[in-house]
C-alpha cells in the first residue's frame, strides 16, 4: 500500500524544528544529512550553508516527516503561505489532546481541541515554525 509522508521546506531552521518535533512525538531520527556531507566541485557549499540540513527524517507510526532547509541563493520559503497542512490521527483523546498541547504550544490555534460539526474530536493549528497541524481523534474521519 501507498504511504504519504510529508516534506517540508525550512528557512535554515529544519533541524530546530524537528527537534521540537522529536520532542512531542518520540522516536529518533533517520540519517541526517546537512549539505556539507554532499559538497564537491560540482556542487560547491557557502561556509554559512555548510550545517544547514540537506536532509532530515523522523519516522512517526508508519510514516515518516521529511524536511530540508532551503539555500538561500534560493530564495525564501514564505512559511506563513504554506496552506497545506499535515494530519494527524490520533488512536485516543488523550493523544490527542498530548499532541495538540505540544505541537501547538508558541504557535496560533485555529480551532481548539473540541468535537467536530462531522462527529470527531479536531483541532487546526499552525506551530511555532509557521507549519500547518490538524489532530483528530473518531471514527467518522
Amino acid at each position: 500500500m501507498v504511504t504519504i509522508n510529508p516534506y517540508i521546506n525550512f528557512n535554515g531552521n529544519a533541524e530546530e524544528a524537528f527537534n521540537f518535533y522529536k520532542s512531542v512525538f518520540g522516536g529518533e531520527f533517520g540519517k541526517i544529512t546537512r549539505f556539507k556531507d554532499i559538497a564537491s566541485a560540482e556542487f560547491p557549499v557557502s561556509e554559512n550553508e555548510a550545517n544547514k540540513i540537506m536532509r532530515i527524517a523522523l519516522p512517526i507510526g508508519k510514516n515518516v516527516l521529511i524536511a530540508n532547509d532551503v539555500p538561500e541563493s534560493m530564495g525564501r520559503v514564505n512559511e506563513n503561505e504554506n496552506r497545506s497542512k499535515i494530519a494527524i490521527i490520533a488512536e485516543s483523546k488523550e493523544e490527542a489532546d498530548k499532541l495538540f498541547n505540544g505541537l501547538s504550544a508558541g504557535g496560533t490555534v485555529e480551532m481548539p481541541m473540541a468535537e467536530s460539526p462531522w462527529g470527531t474530536y479536531f483541532a487546526m493549528f499552525r506551530d511555532k515554525y509557521g507549519i500547518e497541524w490538524t489532530v483528530e481523534f473518531g471514527t467518522k474521519q
